[in-house]
């Protein structure tokens, strides 16, 4: 008889279950591993061969026997712990963690190892940041022992009073209780204020105490109120003090001249005391007076009022006009300033009158000098760059055309490439025609004349090598004839150099 399918099924869950239970050997290895690691990871808080995360350094003239894992706090939040501390000498170097809360910390950063506690014992870091100005400190940098101080201890306190400070101690006390309890004299009461005079210094200290509850009150009332009703009201109360001041500063000359002018006012007030005073006794039927007046001004409050109601919608869009006019207004006004539009047209008054000048007496000699020179450019030299040079080489075009070609043609011979070829064509030397010239620097050198061989007789010089032209000031450049250049100096001329004879 064959086996059911679901007793096969059953017999291989339960096969499979008693397969994968762990021996009691991993059974052992898993309590002995909760048993080390967990109480390590308990004490330590920290798994073993991982990073701190940020850490920072400080030295202590005295570490005050911190331990590890004593908390780092910032305004009384604990924001990291120690990890280790060592020696240093006579210092001690404490290593500890800064979680993110408590970042970043700058370089002007100040440590202190404070008491948890009241008579010593179990101490924490307490730490300020600095300032936000400073650079930031890196994870690993120290906090000198300039920025750190130490809890004074009480045996160190006890150490310090020995007998002679003691004593000097109790006369200190002894010579302080005098002080308060000592009676003045009359010469002493002198120039005192009348609410003192004949009364001990605890006597005083007492009444101004007395005052002194009604004035704390008043004062934190300011104080609070000085806080504002939104975040930053207290910071945008210092920020305008603090420009209202400086402008007091920058006009030091005018804030004494209110204070005078105020000081004469008040005085002139006072001299005319008693008409102030019969002013003020008139006050009442100006009032009655005055009443009436508020009778026919209430009269004409309801036609007002409709008039407001119907200005309220042109109201409403108001702030959406100076919304958009405020972008122009920002641009005006820097455009209006000494530094732009004032400026210039501070200098254009400046200006103007000598402008006015010139221009007169331009009238009578800038402007005839400037026709002159036209007439020479229209008359004389535009006919004379027109001209075309009549040679073997020539273009065919006016020749200043040919001048700002060879403008062209000496930008290509400087770069080694130009239309006509990769180099500027010279004639090479080492001939059998012996060619000479008179030397240039014949007053330099012995040689009065230069010689040279070239492989084929010149021809000419063109345009021939004259003299300087005389100077005519007294006759004016547009009566002068327009000069053939294809004439004259302008045709081939004898070669230079020439052959030898």
């Amino acid at each position: 008889m064959g086996r059911l399918p679901e007793r096969d099924t059953r017999a291989g869950a339960t096969n499979s279950r008693f397969k994968w239970r762990p021996s009691n050997a991993a059974i052992a290895v898993v309590f002995l591993l909760i048993f080390t690691i967990g109480p390590y990871l308990a004490f330590t808080g920290h798994v073993p061969f991982t990073s701190y995360g940020y850490e920072l350094k400080a030295t202590f003239s005295n570490g005050v026997n911190i331990s590890t894992n004593s908390p780092v706090r910032i305004a009384g939040v604990d924001v990291g712990r120690v990890i280790s501390t060592e020696r240093d000498g006579d210092a001690t170097t404490v290593t500890f963690t800064v979680e993110g809360k408590g970042q970043p910390v700058h370089n002007d950063a100040f440590a202190a190892i404070r008491p948890r506690i009241f008579l010593e014992g179990n101490f924490f870091i307490d730490l300020s940041p600095g300032s936000p100005s400073a650079p930031d400190l890196d994870s690993g940098d120290t906090i000198p022992v300039s920025h750190t101080s130490t809890w004074v201890q009480i045996d160190q306190v006890l150490t310090a009073l020995q007998a002679p400070v003691r004593a000097d101690l109790s006369h200190l006390l002894e010579s302080y209780g005098t002080a308060l309890t000592h009676e003045p004299t009359a010469a002493e009461d002198v120039g005192q204020e009348p609410e003192v005079q004949g009364k001990t210094a605890a006597q005083a200290l007492n009444g101004a105490f007395h005052y002194g509850g009604d004035a704390g009150k008043y004062s934190s009332q300011v104080t609070n109120a000085l806080l504002g009703t939104e975040p930053g009201d207290l910071s945008r109360l210092v920020a305008g003090a603090g420009r209202t001041f400086g402008a007091f500063s920058r006009h030091e000359e005018d804030l004494k001249g209110l204070i005078v002018n105020f000081d004469v006012f008040t005085g002139a007030l006072a001299a005319q005391s008693a008409n102030l005073s019969a002013t003020i006794h008139r006050l009442a039927p100006t009032l009655k007076t005055f009443h009436s007046s508020l009778v026919s001004l209430n009269r004409t409050l309801p036609p007002l009022r409709a008039w407001a109601i119907e200005l309220r919608p042109s109201v409403a869009e108001l702030p959406d006009w100076i919304a958009a006019g405020r972008p122009w207004i920002e641009q005006a006004r820097p455009l209006l300033s000494g530094k732009e539009l004032g400026g210039t047209a501070r200098l254009l008054r400046e200006g103007t009158p000598g402008l006015a000048g010139a221009a007169q007496a331009g009238k009578a000699v800038t402007l005839p000098q400037l026709n002159r020179i036209s007439l020479c450019s229209t008359k004389v030299l535009t006919p004379t760059f027109n001209q075309t040079i009549n040679d073997q080489f020539s273009t065919g075009g006016p020749n200043y055309r040919e001048f700002l070609y060879t403008l062209a043609d000496f930008s290509g011979w400087g770069a080694h490439f130009d239309g006509n070829g990769p180099f500027l064509r010279v004639q090479p030397g080492g001939g059998n025609v012996l060619v000479e010239q008179k030397n240039p620097n014949g007053n330099l050198s012995t040689d009065k004349r230069d010689y040279a061989h070239t492989i084929a007789p010149p021809l000419g010089t063109q345009p021939q090598l004259g003299g300087k032209p005389p100077k005519k000031p007294e006759v004016r450049c547009d009566s002068n004839p327009v000069p053939d250049i294809n004439a004259g100096l302008g045709q081939v001329g004898p070669a230079s150099p020439a052959v030898t004879p």
